[in-house]
Parts: C-alpha cells; sequence; structure tokens
C-alpha cells in the first residue's frame, strides 16, 4: 500500500478527519482550500451572514461575544459549521491569534462533505454537543449553599 500524499495526511492529522478513508480525505481535499491567516485577521464577524466553514489546521484563534473572550480555538477545531446548518448568523466573531493555517470550505461544499462522509456530520455533532453543555454551565447557577 502507498503511502499517504503529505496533502492529506495533514487533514487526516486534525478532528475531525482523523477517522476518515483515504476515499474521504481525498474527497475532502476536492472540496476545500488551505487559507492562511495573520495574526489579527477576523475569520468571522459576530452578527453576519455565515458563507464558508474553517477548521483550523495549525495556531490559535480567540472566540470573541459581545466583545467579551469566551474561547481559544486550537488544530482541529470548526468554525462557522452553525451559521451554515441553520443558514443564520455567525454567534461570535473570530480572530487569529497567531498564524494560522485553515482548511476553508463554502456553505455548498461543506454540505457536500456531510453528506458524503458521515464521521464528519458525527464529529461535527459531538462538537456542537460539547460546546452547548460548556454554555449551558456558564448559564447555570453552581449548588446554593445554606448559611
Amino acid at each position: 500500500m502507498a503511502p499517504l500524499p503529505a496533502s492529506l495526511q495533514r487533514i487526516r492529522d486534525v478532528e475531525p478527519f482523523s477517522t476518515c478513508t483515504d476515499a474521504e480525505l481525498a474527497f475532502i481535499a476536492d472540496h476545500t482550500w488551505d487559507h492562511r491567516a495573520a495574526p489579527g485577521d477576523v475569520l468571522t464577524q459576530e452578527g453576519r451572514l455565515g458563507r464558508e466553514w474553517i477548521v483550523i489546521v495549525e495556531g490559535t484563534a480567540v472566540v470573541r461575544v459581545d466583545g467579551l473572550e469566551v474561547a481559544r480555538l486550537g488544530p482541529g477545531d470548526a468554525i462557522g459549521e452553525m451559521a451554515l446548518l441553520d443558514h443564520g448568523t455567525r454567534t461570535a466573531t473570530v480572530v487569529a491569534a497567531t498564524e494560522l493555517d485553515t482548511l476553508v470550505s463554502s456553505a455548498a461544499e461543506f454540505a457536500q462533505i456531510l453528506a458524503a462522509v458521515p464521521s464528519v456530520a458525527r464529529s461535527l455533532l459531538v462538537s456542537l454537543a460539547r460546546r452547548l453543555r460548556d454554555t449551558n454551565d456558564l448559564l447555570t447557577p453552581g449548588p446554593v449553599v445554606a448559611t
């Protein structure tokens, strides 16, 4: 068996693509493009319509809601899937904190990837569920302690 080309191994090395077959990785590579962002570049803007899906391959990004930092993202983290899934607006502004190496797909390519590669869809569902739980934890008061 021939070794996986470096371009496809690079994709396999990040979530949500780590369990993909070679054929699925080739499909993803055909439906994404590489994008580099410099520190300070805005990847998504809160309140704007979403038109692309971004997966961080290398680097760190800051997530801000109403101007407040709520999270940091790194390799394997996806950006923009919520707006593409529900055709809504971006829920946060995401800014490159370091140089970023990303994979990007259009809304149409994102839909094709989800349809053709179910493991990516499952990975995104797990990620969204985790983010929802984290948000609930922030919004739910801790146990009440009687004094």
